[in-house]
């Protein structure tokens, strides 16, 4: 009977989990493209398996970022996982990548200064991809 009425539940909560990373991750790059259009500064967004940090430039124009920009928590943590097993792969173009450079015109590139605008993608387990617009920092 545990296996028939508790498997299923535990596994929907489990899903429920990995979409509200998904969402957090999605809104930490939307929150990274405003921050960077909004300041007119490189914003740098670090992620990794269960978080996301947000740096940002002092000066523009800069090719790294040099300031924590505080999370919802005051930490500098933007976003955190609550499953701490979940697995987050990000990639531009094809190629693995680790940071993401918003740039203060919107583009997103692998690159603080600017010189290779392409689209990105954010997997995280068991959740719809995340696809960000290289040219325009649009996050779908």
């Amino acid at each position: 009977m545990l296996a028939a009425f508790a498997v299923p539940k535990l596994i929907s909560f489990m899903g429920v989990r990995d979409d509200a990373w998904r969402d957090a991750l999605a809104g930490s790059m939307r929150m990274a493209q405003k921050f960077a259009v909004g300041h007119r500064r490189l914003v740098c967004a670090t992620v990794n398996n269960t978080s996301v940090t947000l740096r940002i430039a002092s000066v523009n124009p800069a090719t790294s970022c040099d300031t924590d920009l505080p999370g919802p928590s005051g930490g500098t943590e933007f976003a955190t996982a609550s499953n701490s097993q979940a697995t987050t792969v990000v990639s531009a173009g094809s190629s693995p990548a680790v940071v993401l450079y918003f740039q203060p015109d919107g583009r997103v590139t692998t690159d603080g200064a600017g010189a290779n605008a392409v689209d990105w993608t954010i997997t995280p387990t068991a959740a719809a991809p995340i696809s960000i617009l290289g040219e325009t920092g649009h996050v779908e």
